[in-house]
Protein backbone atom coordinates (compact mmCIF):
# COMPACT_ATOMS: atom_id res chain seq x y z
CA UNK A 1 0.00 0.00 0.00
CA UNK A 2 1.54 3.32 -1.35
CA UNK A 3 1.71 6.70 1.02
CA UNK A 4 -1.67 7.69 -0.91
CA UNK A 5 -3.54 4.68 -0.08
CA UNK A 6 -2.64 4.86 3.47
CA UNK A 7 -3.49 8.63 3.90
CA UNK A 8 -7.11 7.89 2.51
CA UNK A 9 -7.95 5.21 4.16
CA UNK A 10 -6.75 6.64 7.82
CA UNK A 11 -9.18 9.75 6.71
CA UNK A 12 -11.68 7.21 5.93
CA UNK A 13 -11.05 5.69 9.37
CA UNK A 14 -11.56 9.34 10.90
CA UNK A 15 -14.74 10.45 8.94
CA UNK A 16 -16.23 6.64 9.97
CA UNK A 17 -15.64 7.36 13.50
CA UNK A 18 -17.08 10.71 13.67
CA UNK A 19 -19.91 10.80 11.84
CA UNK A 20 -21.03 7.20 10.80
CA UNK A 21 -22.54 4.55 13.08
CA UNK A 22 -19.89 1.38 13.66
CA UNK A 23 -20.59 -1.83 13.02
CA UNK A 24 -19.25 -4.24 15.07
CA UNK A 25 -17.31 -7.79 13.52
CA UNK A 26 -18.39 -9.51 16.80
CA UNK A 27 -21.90 -10.04 18.37
CA UNK A 28 -22.02 -7.45 21.47
CA UNK A 29 -21.29 -9.60 24.84
CA UNK A 30 -24.69 -8.24 26.63
CA UNK A 31 -25.64 -10.54 28.91
CA UNK A 32 -22.93 -12.92 28.90
CA UNK A 33 -22.20 -12.47 32.97
CA UNK A 34 -25.54 -13.74 33.90
CA UNK A 35 -27.07 -15.77 31.41
CA UNK A 36 -30.82 -15.18 30.83
CA UNK A 37 -30.18 -11.83 32.06
CA UNK A 38 -29.93 -8.94 28.90
CA UNK A 39 -29.25 -6.52 30.98
CA UNK A 40 -32.59 -4.47 29.53
CA UNK A 41 -33.17 -0.65 31.07
CA UNK A 42 -36.48 -1.11 32.48
CA UNK A 43 -34.13 -3.02 35.75
CA UNK A 44 -32.57 -0.09 36.38
CA UNK A 45 -33.94 3.32 37.90
CA UNK A 46 -33.74 6.66 36.20
CA UNK A 47 -30.58 7.43 38.31
CA UNK A 48 -28.66 3.71 37.77
CA UNK A 49 -29.50 4.68 33.64
CA UNK A 50 -27.78 8.35 34.49
CA UNK A 51 -25.05 7.08 35.64
CA UNK A 52 -24.56 3.99 32.99
CA UNK A 53 -24.86 6.10 30.39
CA UNK A 54 -22.10 8.59 31.99
CA UNK A 55 -19.72 5.60 32.56
CA UNK A 56 -20.38 4.11 29.14
CA UNK A 57 -19.97 7.07 27.43
CA UNK A 58 -16.47 7.78 28.98
CA UNK A 59 -15.89 4.21 27.72
CA UNK A 60 -16.86 5.64 24.13
CA UNK A 61 -14.69 8.38 24.52
CA UNK A 62 -11.70 5.94 25.24
CA UNK A 63 -12.53 3.72 21.88
CA UNK A 64 -12.83 7.40 19.79
CA UNK A 65 -9.38 7.83 20.48
CA UNK A 66 -8.30 4.61 20.58
CA UNK A 67 -9.43 4.67 17.29
CA UNK A 68 -7.63 7.91 16.08
CA UNK A 69 -4.06 6.29 18.04
CA UNK A 70 -4.14 3.20 15.96
CA UNK A 71 -5.08 4.77 12.72
CA UNK A 72 -2.09 7.60 13.11
CA UNK A 73 0.96 5.25 14.62
CA UNK A 74 -0.21 3.40 11.46
CA UNK A 75 0.42 6.07 9.00
CA UNK A 76 3.31 7.19 10.77
CA UNK A 77 5.81 3.63 10.64
CA UNK A 78 7.05 2.51 7.74
CA UNK A 79 6.90 -1.21 8.92
CA UNK A 80 4.04 -3.34 7.40
CA UNK A 81 3.89 -6.31 9.78
CA UNK A 82 3.27 -2.86 12.27
CA UNK A 83 1.36 -1.22 9.83
CA UNK A 84 -0.85 -4.54 10.04
CA UNK A 85 -0.83 -4.95 14.11
CA UNK A 86 -2.15 -1.62 14.45
CA UNK A 87 -5.54 -2.43 11.92
CA UNK A 88 -5.93 -5.54 13.39
CA UNK A 89 -6.20 -3.83 16.71
CA UNK A 90 -8.27 -0.73 15.31
CA UNK A 91 -10.65 -3.14 14.02
CA UNK A 92 -11.37 -4.85 17.24
CA UNK A 93 -11.86 -1.49 19.25
CA UNK A 94 -14.39 -0.84 16.37
CA UNK A 95 -16.18 -3.40 17.92
CA UNK A 96 -15.95 -2.15 21.32
CA UNK A 97 -17.14 1.37 19.51
CA UNK A 98 -19.86 -0.05 18.34
CA UNK A 99 -20.79 -1.91 21.55
CA UNK A 100 -20.33 1.01 23.85
CA UNK A 101 -22.39 3.40 21.41
CA UNK A 102 -25.25 0.89 21.25
CA UNK A 103 -25.66 0.85 25.14
CA UNK A 104 -25.81 4.28 25.56
CA UNK A 105 -28.31 4.46 23.28
CA UNK A 106 -30.37 2.17 25.29
CA UNK A 107 -29.80 3.93 28.28
CA UNK A 108 -31.27 7.22 26.72
CA UNK A 109 -27.86 8.88 27.15
CA UNK A 110 -25.67 10.51 24.23
CA UNK A 111 -22.05 9.97 23.09
CA UNK A 112 -19.40 12.70 24.24
CA UNK A 113 -20.41 16.84 22.13
CA UNK A 114 -16.18 16.53 22.30
CA UNK A 115 -15.36 13.57 19.90
CA UNK A 116 -13.61 15.30 17.52
CA UNK A 117 -11.77 17.32 19.97
CA UNK A 118 -10.46 13.95 21.69
CA UNK A 119 -10.23 12.48 18.41
CA UNK A 120 -7.87 15.02 17.02
CA UNK A 121 -5.74 15.28 20.53
CA UNK A 122 -5.32 11.53 20.01
CA UNK A 123 -4.52 11.17 16.72
CA UNK A 124 -1.76 14.25 16.76
CA UNK A 125 0.14 12.69 19.87
CA UNK A 126 0.01 9.45 18.01
CA UNK A 127 1.62 10.61 15.22
CA UNK A 128 4.28 12.57 16.83
CA UNK A 129 5.02 9.72 19.18
CA UNK A 130 5.24 7.51 15.65
CA UNK A 131 7.77 10.19 13.87
CA UNK A 132 9.69 10.96 16.84
CA UNK A 133 10.07 8.54 18.91
CA UNK A 134 10.10 5.61 16.32
CA UNK A 135 8.39 2.23 16.43
CA UNK A 136 9.36 0.86 19.70
CA UNK A 137 8.18 4.07 21.42
CA UNK A 138 4.98 4.23 19.43
CA UNK A 139 4.83 0.60 20.73
CA UNK A 140 5.53 1.10 23.96
CA UNK A 141 2.59 4.40 24.15
CA UNK A 142 0.23 1.39 22.83
CA UNK A 143 1.29 -0.97 26.01
CA UNK A 144 1.11 2.14 28.85
CA UNK A 145 -2.29 3.17 27.72
CA UNK A 146 -3.87 0.08 27.19
CA UNK A 147 -2.99 -0.67 30.65
CA UNK A 148 -4.13 2.10 32.04
CA UNK A 149 -7.29 2.11 30.21
CA UNK A 150 -7.79 -1.74 31.46
CA UNK A 151 -7.51 -0.36 34.98
CA UNK A 152 -10.09 2.36 34.07
CA UNK A 153 -12.05 -0.26 33.08
CA UNK A 154 -11.80 -2.78 36.15
CA UNK A 155 -12.91 0.88 38.16
CA UNK A 156 -15.68 0.83 35.83
CA UNK A 157 -16.53 -2.73 37.05
CA UNK A 158 -17.16 -1.69 40.60
CA UNK A 159 -19.45 1.85 39.86
CA UNK A 160 -21.69 0.34 37.66
CA UNK A 161 -24.65 -0.46 38.80
CA UNK A 162 -25.35 -3.54 40.20
CA UNK A 163 -27.65 -5.18 38.13
CA UNK A 164 -26.39 -3.32 35.47
CA UNK A 165 -25.61 -6.91 33.61
CA UNK A 166 -25.44 -5.52 30.08
CA UNK A 167 -23.11 -2.53 30.60
CA UNK A 168 -20.51 -5.43 32.68
CA UNK A 169 -20.56 -7.76 30.09
CA UNK A 170 -19.67 -5.21 27.56
CA UNK A 171 -16.84 -3.86 29.66
CA UNK A 172 -15.81 -7.56 30.70
CA UNK A 173 -15.04 -8.25 27.41
CA UNK A 174 -13.38 -5.28 26.53
CA UNK A 175 -10.74 -5.70 29.02
CA UNK A 176 -10.02 -8.80 27.54
CA UNK A 177 -9.37 -7.31 24.59
CA UNK A 178 -6.89 -4.28 25.86
CA UNK A 179 -5.28 -7.00 27.28
CA UNK A 180 -4.18 -8.59 24.54
CA UNK A 181 -3.47 -5.73 22.51
CA UNK A 182 -0.96 -4.80 25.46
CA UNK A 183 1.04 -8.10 24.74
CA UNK A 184 0.83 -7.81 20.91
CA UNK A 185 2.57 -4.35 21.48
CA UNK A 186 4.96 -6.14 24.33
CA UNK A 187 5.69 -8.71 21.78
CA UNK A 188 6.24 -6.81 19.10
CA UNK A 189 9.12 -4.73 20.51
CA UNK A 190 7.51 -2.04 22.77
CA UNK A 191 10.27 -0.01 24.49
CA UNK A 192 8.86 0.69 28.12
CA UNK A 193 7.90 4.66 28.31
CA UNK A 194 9.98 7.38 31.16
CA UNK A 195 7.85 7.22 34.57
CA UNK A 196 7.43 11.37 33.72
CA UNK A 197 5.58 10.23 30.82
CA UNK A 198 3.08 7.97 32.16
CA UNK A 199 2.05 10.04 34.55
CA UNK A 200 1.13 12.94 31.82
CA UNK A 201 -0.72 10.34 30.05
CA UNK A 202 -2.64 9.44 33.18
CA UNK A 203 -3.08 13.39 34.35
CA UNK A 204 -4.65 13.58 30.56
CA UNK A 205 -6.70 10.23 30.78
CA UNK A 206 -7.97 12.30 33.94
CA UNK A 207 -8.79 15.42 32.29
CA UNK A 208 -11.16 13.40 29.78
CA UNK A 209 -12.52 11.03 31.60
CA UNK A 210 -14.03 13.68 34.10
CA UNK A 211 -14.99 15.77 31.24
CA UNK A 212 -16.62 13.30 28.95
CA UNK A 213 -18.50 12.01 31.83
CA UNK A 214 -20.60 15.13 32.01
CA UNK A 215 -20.07 16.28 27.87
Amino acid sequence: MNNTDLFIGVLDDALRTLFAKPHASRPSPQGRLQPGIEGTTHELTPAEKDLSAALMRVNHVGEVCAQALYSSQRLATSDPELQSLFKHARMEETDHLAWTQERIAQLGGHTSYLNPLWYTGAFVLGYALGKLGKDRISLGFVVETEKQVESHLASHMKHLPANDWASKAIVAQMQKDEIQHAHGAQKAGAQELPQPIKTLMSLSAKVMTTVAHHI
